[in-house]
Formats: structure tokens, sequence, C-alpha cells
């Protein structure tokens, strides 16, 4: 059976009693109507969750005692960085809520010359916060108990400055030789993906001289929300534990 599932920073630890993040205790309260002795699992993001229950709802939130620990992990082997340049509207949300339910181990937000959105100081602070909250609530949609990092926006070409943390490095080009298949497998990349428009062609050649490899999908042009989730199910596929059990 499904219980439930709630993240809560924590750490928790089994016998203890606490109250459930106001989020978290809004949802439980009001939408699933949950009531004490209701079990629910929560998890802190550092590994495995916890089978516990419901101990009172309140009017000020709802306590939950903390039972057992349960080594339960569905992380893919597949450690992949998204690098998501800033994208209008709701679109953001959108990308870093299926991103994470496909896996990825890290977002980085990048500010491109073509991204229409211009995010700075305490609007660019609220926002990622705004990002990291929306990929615990996909952990605990999809399963996950490890929540990505989503990190500060970064300009793009100040982050491509910095050395690169994975062996391989893909970045989405309509014109690009090179498809998915014709890679060797990785286990740790680094997905680059343009805004509204794509990458300007000055964001391109620093992304090459930076490692990036220019790879398609195939013959159709993808919209910048399509593109990184179409990729990643694409690599998945190829490489992860969309495989099964080979």
């Amino acid at each position: 059976m499904t219980f439930p599932r709630f993240f809560c920073p924590g750490p928790l630890v089994p016998g203890a009693v606490l109250a459930l993040p106001e989020g978290a205790a809004a949802h439980a309260a009001r939408v699933l109507r949950l009531v004490a002795g209701d079990a629910l699992t929560l998890f802190d993001g550092r590994g495995g969750e916890y089978a516990a229950r419901i101990a009172a709802v309140r009017k000020s939130g709802v306590d939950a005692e903390v039972l057992a620990f349960h080594e339960r992990e569905c992380e893919s082997p597949l450690a992949i960085r998204l690098v998501q340049a800033l994208q209008a509207g709701d679109k953001m949300d959108l990308t870093v809520q299926k991103a994470v339910e496909l896996g990825v181990a890290a977002i980085q937000p990048v500010a491109s010359r073509r991204s229409v959105v211009r995010l700075d100081g305490e609007r660019a602070v609220r926002r990622v916060a705004h990002w990291q909250g929306v990929a615990a609530s996909a952990c605990e949609q999809c399963g996950r108990n490890r929540v990505p990092d989503v990190a500060a926006i970064e300009p793009l070409d100040r982050w491509l400055a910095r050395p690169a943390e994975a062996p391989l490095r893909l970045m989405l080009s309509p014109e690009a030789g090179l498809t998915l298949q014709a890679l060797p497998p990785a286990r740790s990349l680094e997905l680059l993906i343009g805004a509204e428009g794509g990458l300007d062609p000055r964001e391109v050649a620093m992304a090459e001289a930076a490692g990036f490899v220019g790879v398609r999908l195939g013959p159709r042009v993808l919209r910048t929300e399509t593109a990184g989730l179409a990729a990643l199910a694409a690599i998945q596929t190829l490489w992860g534990d969309f495989r099964g059990g080979e």
C-alpha cells in the first residue's frame, strides 16, 4: 500500500514527534483529510524514508510520530546535472518538476542571452527557493528520497568558465551531426538546454570550448520546455534505469 509522502528537512529520528512543515500540514489536513492514527511516509532528503503516523491534527498544524526507517531508494544510476537557461512564465516550474521525476541529480539555472526572464538580487533568491520547493514536491509525488539541489542562478558565460564536473557534457542542437545513440554510455553528465530561441551562437562557441558536444534528438525543433525533458527520457532509456533490469 502506498501512503502519503511528505518531505521534512529533519533530520528525522525514529520515536520523535514533530510538526509537519506548513505546506505538508495543510495538504495532509485540508486536502487528504488525514486524522490521528493515519499512516504516512516521511523523508528528509538524506536517503531512505521513515514510516510514520499522524499523532494530532490541530488548527495550528499537524504532528506526526516517526516510527521506523526503511532503506528504500529509487535514484537513477546516472548523475545528471541539467543546466537550464531561464524560461518564461511557468515553464521553469514545469521543467524542474518533470526533470526531478525523470531522475536528475542537480539543476543549474543559467541566464543566457536569449532568456526572456531576467532575475537578480532578492528576486532571484526567491525564485530559486521556489524551484527548490517544486523539486521537493516532485520527490514526494514520484517516490524519490533525495531532493536534487537547485543551484543559484548564474550567467551562462560565467558558469561555463568553471571546471567541468562531469566527463560528458551535452547540448541539444538541431544542426548537430551526432545522436545520443552514437555516444558511449556515461555515468555522469551535464546537459545544457537553451531558453526560447535556443543558445546564442557566441554561447554555443563558448560551450564547445568548455567541452560541450552538440547532439540532436531528431528532425523536429523542440521547444525549450520539451527539449530537456525529451533528452532526459532518452538518456535514461539508453543508459539509465528506464532499461529495467539490464
